[in-house]
């Protein structure tokens, strides 16, 4: 490996992804991220156009380095190859710099305070990562790594709360899973970013519910343009629309709604969306035609006074009033299907090269809203079975058709085009088995499998997959079950038994219930709490009651005070941490801590002779907030 190389990495995610990307960018190369479940016949396809020189992989054992390459990176350093669908049947290679990669990442709208500690859960061969991964390691941040596979909820709500994730960045079709189904597991977390496809007015205003101090930031943008190109945040209180607008340019982007003519359109007005600035990629690897038509000369000056170059999207938009951009569709056949850019005609060329096929055309229908799905039609003698398998061998998962439907011909317009509103929906019912439920358990899980999958019925031998599920479907259906049934089963068993069958028996065990445990006589203090003594004893010598909070209310009527100190003494009896007391025996609190009931809280009050409220009053009702906090036991000032 030289420097200039092109090294192909595939690899589960994990902590030694992330320092074999670090090796291969320190020694000068750039990295082709290769996905371990895709077809052995793409990766070889990738490997050849992109030139790779080596591939490291999970098997493979490395002695540990100490010494700095000291390789010398310039900005316009390729950095990686990430390959998309292609058009024209065989994926293309978008080329980022390390120039792109620093102007991203080092934008204003990340935070250092939001990327302190980021969840990383983006498959690398995916533009998601670049956010997860660079952001917060050149930000001085935290990589928490999701484990390899599938997560469910759960499992993401276990590592964000066992490693207080700040950050986590979710596609637009798992963000509204997340935030309609299980949006308990983002307690803690500062951000939460989503994109990749239209998001959801509902889910943000779900999540902002429930999360009031929370920020939601919708993105957007193509490989091309290095992550997300626009971003918009949305707070508790913030009105989110029903549609959810892309928004504004990150800080070095520039961006324009323009008509066929390259003009600029006034707001309102539908255009195609064309990106500019720091983030734009240097274009498709050995794609030099590719290239020249879709990165095209900007007519439009920038900053430094030349128009340099434009990113034609081919996503449709139009500006609003206030200056954010709202996203339209697409000017072509271009797909997202669960945050991945899929091109139709790929997996049409894929399909027609089987020698039963002799017309095809593929679509992506959304027949059960928020559910969409590659259809394809056929025409010729293979059937679903057979091509679902031929296409399994050649195809990305995401790329493979969800439903197979047989067409004597494919219908068309009159201008020779594919006749879309002609294509009939795929009927999956027609997949479904004829026995039934036999235990109250079976009968439970196929209600709740025809209920996600949109159907009437399912039986019990039919495979959730074979009948339309994904992978986003299997987390609606996990939350489902575990709510229905108290079983503790995870999206994993779901792809190892994806059937109501299997899942009844290998469910898991039911959830014990909730029981009081036996309190020891001493409890030990947590971290947090042996923080609060500390500060408490900085206190006692004279540093002040930093952790007071002085809160002043105005009450109408007749104050009994008596009864007022009596209910104040109620809620510290029902609330622990309020009459929590720190014994230090040897000057430490090394005993733990101990709960004292009926200890009311310090109280004194100041009749005001009838005098009315006034500009003195705050401050003479907050006279008390300065006190210190006897943590020992006993009675404050």
């Amino acid at each position: 490996m030289v420097r200039g190389s092109l090294v192909g990495v595939r690899m589960e995610r994990s902590p030694e992804l992330v320092a074999v990307l670090l090796g291969v960018l320190k020694a000068g190369a750039a990295y082709v991220p290769l996905d371990v479940s895709h077809p052995q016949e793409r990766i070889a396809a990738v490997m050849a156009e992109a030139g790779v020189s080596v591939v490291v992989t999970g098997e493979d054992v490395f002695e540990p380095v100490e010494e700095n390459p000291r390789v010398h990176i310039r900005a316009e350093d390729l950095a990686y190859v990430m390959y998309t669908s292609g058009s024209t049947g065989v994926p293309k290679g978008v080329a980022v710099t390390h120039g792109n990669v620093a102007a991203f990442c080092l934008d204003t709208a990340w935070r250092e305070e939001v990327v302190e500690s980021v969840l990383v859960q983006a498959n690398h061969a995916f533009d998601a990562s670049t956010y997860e991964i660079w952001t917060p390691l050149l930000r001085g941040g935290r990589l928490v790594v999701a484990p390899a596979g599938d997560l469910d909820a759960a499992e993401r709500g276990a590592l964000i709360a066992g490693h207080r994730v700040t950050n986590v960045h979710a596609t637009a079709g798992l963000f509204r899973v997340l935030a309609e189904q299980s949006p308990e597991i983002f307690a803690g977390v500062r951000e939460v970013s989503t994109g990749g496809d239209v998001v959801s007015s509902a889910a943000v205003q779900a999540l902002l519910a429930a999360h009031p101090d929370l920020v939601v930031r919708s993105t957007y943008g193509p490989t091309e343009t290095t992550g997300f190109a626009t971003h918009v945040r949305f707070s508790g209180g913030d009105d989110v629309p029903a549609v959810v607008p892309i928004g504004v340019p990150l800080d070095n982007t520039r961006t324009f709604v323009l008509d066929g003519f390259l003009r600029p359109v006034a707001p309102g007005v539908v255009g195609e969306l064309y990106i500019a600035g720091a983030g734009l990629a240097r274009g498709y690897a050995g794609r030099a035609v590719l290239t020249a038509e879709r990165f095209v000369a900007c007519p439009f000056t920038g900053p430094d006074g030349s128009g340099g170059r434009m990113y034609r999207t081919g996503d449709l938009a139009r500006w609003t009033n206030d200056g954010r951009l709202v996203f339209e569709g697409r000017a072509d056949e271009q797909v997202k299907i669960r945050g991945f850019r899929i091109e139709p005609a790929e997996v049409e060329a894929v399909l027609a090269a089987h020698e039963d096929v002799t017309q095809v055309a593929v679509i992506a229908r959304e027949d059960q809203p928020g559910v969409k799905h590659l259809v394809a039609y056929v025409v010729g003698a293979a059937d679903g079975t057979v091509l679902r398998e031929f296409a399994a061998v050649r195809l990305p998962d995401y790329m493979v058709p969800a439903a197979f439907v047989s067409l004597e011909s494919v219908p068309v317009t009159v201008n020779g085009k594919v006749d879309r509103a002609a294509l009939p929906a795929p009927d999956f019912a027609d997949g479904v088995s004829g026995r039934g439920p036999r235990t109250p358990a079976e009968e439970v899980l196929c209600g709740l499998f025809a209920d996600v999958l949109g159907l009437e019925r399912v039986g019990v031998e039919d495979s959730f997959f074979a009948l339309g599920g994904d992978s986003l479907l299997a987390m609606r259906l996990i939350a489902r079950i575990r709510s229905a049934l108290a079983v503790e089963v995870g999206i994993r068993d779901l792809f190892t038994s994806p059937t109501v069958a299997g899942l009844a028996r290998a469910g898991g065990e039911a959830r014990p219930p909730l029981t009081a445990r036996e309190r020891p006589d001493e409890v030990p203090l947590s971290s947090a709490q042996q923080r609060m003594w500390f500060l408490n004893r900085l206190e006692d010598a004279g540093a002040g009651a930093g952790y007071n909070v002085p809160v002043v209310l105005r009450l109408s009527g007749e104050v009994d005070v008596a009864a007022l100190e009596a209910a104040l003494g109620d809620v510290a009896d029902r609330h622990e941490s309020l009459r929590t007391i720190y014994p230090t025996p040897a000057g430490a609190p090394g005993s733990g801590c101990w709960t004292v009931r009926g200890v009311a809280p310090p109280w004194s009050s100041t009749r005001s002779a009838g005098r009315p409220w006034g500009p003195r009053s705050p401050s003479r009702s907050g006279a008390g907030s300065t006190c210190p906090v006897n943590c020992r036991g006993g009675r404050g000032c």
